[in-house]
């Protein structure tokens, strides 16, 4: 058997390299490899933290940014689910508004909030949507809620005015504005003990972070409304001074007319208050409103928003007040008619509400301007004296109030109101009314003379005339007109004490009354309103009357008022006989009595009292003509005397001064009283007079005595 045969071991190829050709260069050897950090260099090392930082920023920024993406768009939507409809969010008052119509009808003044209805954009003029937009956000309709551009320039402006990036101007577009006005979703409450003003101011703070918030809830705002929308609510919620909320209530409050007939340089106006509503308001300052809506008008143009011709015309003919917002007579009227009305429907109303009033425009200036002008020309300068003025109707209704030397505006101390103060002589009229309606007459005759009366726990009371004289035996009629205070102390204690009393408070004196013989001589404290009302009763026959303001109130948009009053008019107090011969013996105190300052030209006859207080703390004049009862109150806040100063003085020229306005124009008409002449002289009531000038004591009415002249009234008076 044959071996087989076994292959032969061959070694494995090798790649050989040729050798080289001659000539050809040798080439290097290669070194080893070394290792990867070992190529890294110094600048690698230095730069190397830089690098892992940078790598870090970067991984953790594109993180940050989809986290607050994130959050951005949850808190867009969180809040687009929280938005109301947009007739809801139109109307943000947390109040009404009030506004006072005077006697014809015309608008005078208004309070609280006013908002003039829900109005779209195609409703109001586009002068004003151009001017808005121009002078607010001119990238309104290119953003979506958040201008980047804005607020970056308005960072530059801040800082170049040397605030701080976010002090001052923010940037805000008209839809965050709108964020700011809605105050983010959150309402108002009065239960947090914070005032609206101050809720209001605290969503208007610009920080840092309430920046942050408005940026999802004004996108928000884009994704529930549409631009024109938006702008809407703006025009509807914006605040513009003079308690105007929105440009519809504006445009009625300034110009008196709808917002749809708004031009040019009045849309420029309105807009021009949106960043300072009262510091523009044209009704404080129209010189500084009429600058800035010239502002307005250029970005107008600037912004193509505006022709040239149209720009030019607005220039040459700025906006101008309506005769309602012009005039600023009035405050003091419309505060008196709001405290005096129910408080649900005037200062703390939800509701809209016209009030119609017995104002009379012209005889509230008249008053006003009598007023100034006395102080200007027969009060020294610098004189801190206060005086009131108050014009009614016999009936009740008033025509004008004057609280005081400053008549701007409203909210002020009303000192034809507020001011209780002595009355003095001015009360004198009650004494004599009483005495009358008991069976005396204007010319029953009355000893003035010194008397004494004891009063229990005070000692003896024995009161002088301000002449420090006596002049025996008067007429009642010479001892009103004269004033003497002796005569009428003791026509008082033989009427009694409390007739007198009684017969003073029908008339319509509310205030406490003092008990002792002085009554006579108003030691009581009463205010103007009171006293005015109170000779009213006098003019009208011997009916009290109750001061009155408001004649209707009725909501905006019924037709039915809910309250009504025509009269004030209430129960007889004395006989018209008797204040007929009052009224008589009223006008001879202007005729040849205390009061002859304040006689009237032209024959016109007036009737009426004078009357200063101890030490001259407070001067009156009240009187009546025909058609007007008017009553005047000097004095000064702190009550310290007055310099010179009577009754028969400065108060009798500006009653003087303002009754003359008043009657401008009208037909003299006679006073209702007696003519003397055809009267026969009645039976005298017995009087007792002393022999000889020693005073002698009278004693102080008992109970008894006090009731039997209580029911001798009662038979002798006649309701």
């Amino acid at each position: 058997m044959a071996k087989p045969t076994r292959s032969r071991l061959v070694a494995d190829k090798r790649k050989t390299t040729p050798p080289p050709r001659a000539g050809a260069a040798k080439t290097p050897k290669r070194r080893a490899a070394k290792p990867r950090a070992a190529r890294r260099g110094l600048f690698y090392w230095l730069f190397w933290p830089f690098r892992i930082l940078l790598r870090v920023i970067w991984a953790l920024s594109w993180r940050g940014a989809f986290i607050v993406a994130a959050l951005l768009v949850a808190a867009t939507l969180y809040n687009y689910t929280r938005i109301p409809d947009l007739a809801t969010l139109a109307d943000g008052r947390a109040r009404g508004s009030v506004t006072l119509r005077d006697r014809n009808d015309e608008t005078f003044a208004w309070r609280g909030d006013n908002y003039g209805g829900l109005v779209m954009l195609d409703q109001v003029s586009p002068h004003l949507a151009n001017a808005v937009v121009a002078s607010e956000d001119k990238r309104f309709y290119s953003h979506f809620g958040v201008s980047p551009r804005g607020i970056a320039g308005a960072m530059r402006t801040n800082i170049r005015a040397g605030r701080s990036p976010f002090s001052g101007s923010g940037g805000s577009t008209i839809t965050q504005q709108v964020a700011k006005l809605l105050c983010l979703g959150v309402d108002w409450d009065p239960r947090t003990g914070q005032s609206e003003a101050d809720f209001e101011a605290d969503c208007r703070r610009g920080s840092v972070w309430r920046k942050i918030k408005e940026i999802p809830y004004a996108m928000a705002l884009e994704l529930k409304f549409s631009k024109d929308e938006i702008l809407a609510i703006y025009l509807n919620r914006a605040y513009l001074g003079a308690g105007a909320r929105g440009f519809a209530a504006a445009s009625q409050r300034y110009f008196g007319k709808s917002v749809a007939e708004l031009t040019p340089p009045e849309a420029a106006m309105l807009s021009g208050l949106l960043p300072a509503p009262s510091y523009y308001a044209p009704t404080n300052n129209l010189e500084r409103a009429q600058d800035r809506a010239r502002t307005v008008l250029r970005l107008m143009r600037d912004q193509g928003l505006l022709n040239s011709a149209m720009f030019t015309q607005a220039m040459e003919t700025p906006a101008t007040l309506s005769p309602a917002a012009g005039q600023n007579t009035g405050g003091y009227f419309a505060d008196w008619v709001m405290a005096d009305g129910p408080d649900f429907l005037t200062n703390e109303t939800t509701e809209d509400v016209i009030v119609r009033t017995t104002l009379d425009q012209d005889i509230q200036k008249a008053a006003e301007d009598a007023l100034a002008y006395i102080f200007e020309t027969k009060v020294r300068e610098g004189s801190d004296a206060q005086a009131a003025i108050v014009v009614m109707s016999a009936d009740g209704a008033v025509r004008a109030m004057v609280g005081g030397r400053d008549t701007r505006g409203g909210g002020q101390f009303n000192r034809a109101i507020q001011a209780v103060r002595q009355t003095g002589s001015s009360f004198k009229p009650f004494v004599y009314a009483a005495a009358l309606d008991l069976g005396w007459t204007f010319d029953s005759r009355i000893l003035d003379s010194q008397l004494a009366i004891q009063v229990p726990g005070s000692g003896t009371y024995s009161p002088s005339n301000y002449t420090n004289r006596f002049y025996g035996e008067v007429t009642l009629t010479e001892a009103l007109s004269r004033s003497l205070n002796a005569a009428t102390v003791r026509l008082s204690e033989n009427v009694g004490r409390d007739i007198v009393r009684n017969v003073a408070t029908q008339f319509g004196i509310a205030s406490d009354l003092a008990a002792g013989p002085a009554l006579a001589l108003g030691v009581s404290e009463s205010t103007l309103l009171e006293m005015t009302g109170a000779y009213a009763g006098i003019l009208n026959g011997g009916t009290s009357v109750t001061p009155y303001g408001l004649t209707a109130l009725t909501l905006r948009g019924e037709r039915d008022p809910l309250l009504e009053q025509d009269s004030g008019l209430g129960e007889r107090v004395i006989q018209e006989g008797a204040a007929r011969q009052l009224v008589y013996m009223m006008s001879r105190v202007i005729e040849d009595g205390t009061g002859q300052r304040a006689k009237l030209p032209d024959g016109r006859p007036a009737a009426g009292k004078t009357g200063t207080t101890q030490a001259a703390r407070d001067a009156w004049f009240i009187g009546f003509t025909g058609d007007f009862v008017a009553g005047v109150w000097m004095g000064n806040d702190d009550n310290t005397p007055l310099r010179g100063v009577t009754g028969g003085g400065l108060p009798a020229d500006i009653w003087r001064e303002t009754m003359v306005r008043v009657h401008a124009g009208r037909p003299i008409r006679p006073l209702p009283m007696i003519d003397p002449a055809t009267i026969r002289p009645a039976p005298q009531p017995q009087v007792v007079q002393q022999p000889n000038p020693t005073p002698a004591p009278v004693d102080e009415p008992d109970l008894a005595e006090r009731i039997l002249l209580d029911v001798l009234g009662g038979i002798f008076r006649r309701n």
